[in-house]
């Protein structure tokens, strides 16, 4: 396998989903092999404690990394070898054959989350192929009723408790990007863009959390929780249900499927905001399993889906060049201007 050709696709890869844009996956290259693990101190242990979040971004990155050597004609595959104390989840290796996937490079580049305002949701069409994508690894994408405003009480309930707890808000304040001055502003987290703030938006949540210790106790998590409505943009909320009993390292395949299904809508001309909170409570994650008459836990991942009024801003990504910690920084306009050149010769 030509590793070098890989290489150099791998800013492309990159444009893989995850929890507040933490980008945790590394690639170390090797003989016969591309090792696909993960850097822990780009994990969220009091967001995502039971680390459901990475490995289903981990799992992403792994898909779009095969979509990416396809469409380029390289030949790979993947071999699940997941070893938590090792902080790898399997390895990129030689195949006799492309990997087949309906997909381009061209949709991993285009794909991104929208967290404005949706026309309207997927038509029956697009939610049976969205479910296809699910089944066939033994899971579902369901349709998560409005039920005369209970999910927007419990969308309400889980960003207040997330609001909360101040581990999980020094987590958000690590990766947010408010400060366009800030110079990992175009590398990684969720820049004001993406978060469709204004500039006064983004001062004001900035001084509010810089000054979370005190005003805590004085109702700020609920005022936070308060601030934002995404059910009021519209769209139709979906959910992800895995197959029971999955332990970690098919919660890394279950993320490839989570791939396909966002790839899937966007294919349709769809976008997504995925809306984890409601999962990472425990509370509105039982509310929301007995919603959809289902297990709570098989409930892995829940979007807002539709189509969008206006385009969204592109997260930022940070790419390694050298293996190890990333290194480099590209601005987005290098792995863009490759996406552009492969929409337009096919």
């Amino acid at each position: 396998m030509d590793l070098a050709a890989f290489r150099a696709l791998e800013p492309l890869c990159w444009r893989a989903p995850s929890a507040h844009n933490t980008q945790p996956w590394r690639l170390r290259y090797e003989r016969w092999a591309i090792t696909v693990g993960w850097d822990p101190t780009d994990a969220l242990p009091a967001g995502d404690p039971t680390g459901r979040d990475l490995r289903l971004s981990l799992g992403a990155f792994v898909e779009t990394c095969l979509i990416v050597a396809a469409d380029a004609g390289l030949r790979l595959d993947f071999v699940a070898d997941h070893d938590e104390s090792a902080h790898r989840v399997g390895r990129l290796r030689p195949a006799r054959q492309p990997y087949r996937t309906p997909f381009r490079t061209a949709d991993v580049c285009a794909r991104r989350t929208h967290r404005g305002r949706f026309a309207d949701g997927p038509d029956a069409a697009v939610l049976a192929a969205a479910d296809d994508a699910a089944r066939w690894a033994g899971g579902a994408v369901r349709v998560v009723p409005a039920a005369a405003g209970r999910l927007g009480a419990l969308l309400r309930a889980a960003d207040r408790q997330v609001y909360a707890d101040p581990a999980v808000v020094a987590e958000l304040r690590r990766w947010l990007r408010l400060d366009r001055a800030r110079p990992d502003y175009r590398a990684d987290g969720l820049s004001d863009r993406c978060l469709g703030l204004s500039r006064p938006a983004a001062a004001g949540l900035r001084t509010a959390l810089a000054a979370y210790s005190v005003l805590r106790p004085f109702g700020l998590p609920r005022l936070l929780a308060a601030g934002d409505d995404p059910l009021a943009r519209g769209g139709t909320v979906l959910a992800l249900v895995a197959p029971p009993d999955l332990d970690a390292a098919g919660q890394v395949e279950f993320g490839r499927v989570l791939m396909r299904v966002w790839l899937t809508l966007h294919a349709a001309g769809l976008a997504a905001h995925p809306l984890s909170q409601l999962v990472d409570v425990a509370a509105t994650r039982d509310a929301l399993g007995a919603l959809l008459d289902v297990a709570p836990e098989r409930i892995v991942h829940v979007t807002r889906v539709g189509r969008p009024v206006a385009a969204a801003a592109r997260s930022a990504r940070r790419v390694d060049r050298v293996g190890g910690r990333p290194g480099s920084k590209f601005s987005d306009n290098i792995p863009d201007s490759r996406c552009r050149e492969r929409t337009l010769h096919g």
